[in-house]
């Protein structure tokens, strides 16, 4: 008994990466000052702007990276949108407002759709390292309709799982609703069994090893860490699988790096 404990125990252990890898959370106790948040927000929705971006895939750093499974890079992705916006003072003007699905505080194998600000967006990050994909200007059209639609709320599915198969219909993480609706986008249909049917056919996730304790214990660790809608391989929507796939097929007009001192491209 006490060998199995402690297997148990080291097994949990070995899961906290993944738990950590969710990050896809509003901010709750922030890590970083919010002058240094607020500038970085404000730099990257400038650069976006500046490039005549109307919609924007944009990633954030939410964990620790040493603590990241191998390939993820960034855990939380969202739309980035130019829009009217209302600011604290009741007057308009033009910014960005972002599109997220979040984990659900109180219950993190629930999720919702929330509109917030970049500095919102950034408030919770580890790291000021954002990763970001423009769209062509055909598809960046196309994904404004999907994002202004019925379409876009249809397409949440509220049960989460942070390694939710992007092939499945079960489970769904903020990767995948973004993948989702990249995929309606593109190929101008609602039908979430023919959207699901595209992205297997078309898109590869990116694999995430784990052996079988891990999967045993996952739900141990946390219920949001459910493989039940895998295979023998666990393999989940990640921004650089998404990104991997739009430059594949020539969707992209940039795709980069962006910290508070450099932009690299991908």
């Amino acid at each position: 008994m006490r060998r199995f404990l402690k297997i148990l125990i080291v097994t949990l252990s070995l899961l906290m990466p993944l738990q950590l890898a969710a990050g896809s959370s509003a901010a709750g106790n922030p890590i970083l000052p919010a002058a240094e948040v607020a500038a970085f927000s404000n730099r990257v929705q400038q650069d976006l702007a500046a490039r005549g971006a109307r919609v924007a895939i944009v990633s954030r750093v939410g964990r620790d990276p040493s603590v990241l499974p191998d390939g993820i890079d960034y855990t939380h992705v969202a739309f980035w949108v130019y829009s009217r916006i209302t600011k604290a003072d009741g007057s308009t003007g033009t910014g960005y407002r972002i599109y997220n699905l979040y984990q659900r505080n109180g219950d993190l194998t629930r999720s919702e759709l929330v509109q917030d600000t970049p500095a919102d967006f950034f408030a919770g990050a580890h790291s000021l390292d954002a990763g970001v994909i423009i769209p062509d200007p055909r598809l960046q059209q196309k994904l404004l309709q999907v994002i202004t639609s019925p379409t876009y709320a249809a397409l949440h599915n509220p049960s989460y799982s942070v390694l939710a198969n992007p092939t499945s219909l079960q489970f769904q993480n903020c990767t995948e609703h973004t993948l989702d609706v990249l995929i309606a986008a593109l190929y101008d249909t609602h039908d979430q069994s023919q959207i699901k049917a595209n992205i297997a056919a078309h898109f590869t996730a990116q694999q995430v090893q784990l052996n079988g304790l891990q999967r045993l214990f996952a739900p141990a660790a946390s219920r949001a860490l459910t493989t039940a809608d895998h295979g023998a391989q666990v393999s989940t929507a990640t921004f650089g699988a998404i990104r991997r796939f739009m430059q594949s097929h020539e969707l992209t007009d940039l795709a980069y790096r962006i910290t508070p001192d450099r932009l690299v491209r991908f």
